[in-house]
């Protein structure tokens, strides 16, 4: 194989891999709850850390928020269903996240493992007073 050749193979699979890269399979979130929590303080704690983590917040009912959250460009929407001892993140849709076959853009679960993360440490925050 010519030089040439050899090194626009390399590009061409380089640029190839790179692209697969920036996607993950989508990771829905199914969190047990520790202690003992109304479904008040979930729904407060769920509210508090979304507003705070930039997402926009949306109580749909009893027990159901929805969250959008825009930056840079990209759009991503979850469901959150919630009980006082669990709580579940879903995906909903997204624009610009390279979404398909099951697969997103890894920013888009790192979003949500940050907003997972932070709802627990506000839930044990809530059981220290």
């Amino acid at each position: 194989m010519k030089p040439l050749t050899r090194i626009l193979v390399g590009i061409f699979v380089a640029a190839l891999a790179s692209g697969c890269a920036g996607t993950a399979p989508v990771q829905n979130i199914n969190q047990s709850i520790a202690g003992n929590h109304s479904e008040v303080q979930v729904r407060r704690a769920i509210l508090y850390v979304g507003l705070n983590r930039g997402w926009i917040i949306n109580p749909v009912s009893e027990g159901v928020i929805d969250g959008k959250i825009l930056l840079r460009g990209h759009r991503a929407d979850i469901h959150i269903a919630y009980s006082t001892n669990r709580y579940q993140i879903r995906y909903v849709g997204s624009n610009n996240m390279d979404a398909k076959e099951g697969k997103i853009h890894s920013n888009y679960n790192r979003w949500k493992a940050n907003l997972n993360k932070d709802i627990q440490l506000e839930l044990a925050r809530q059981n220290i007073k």
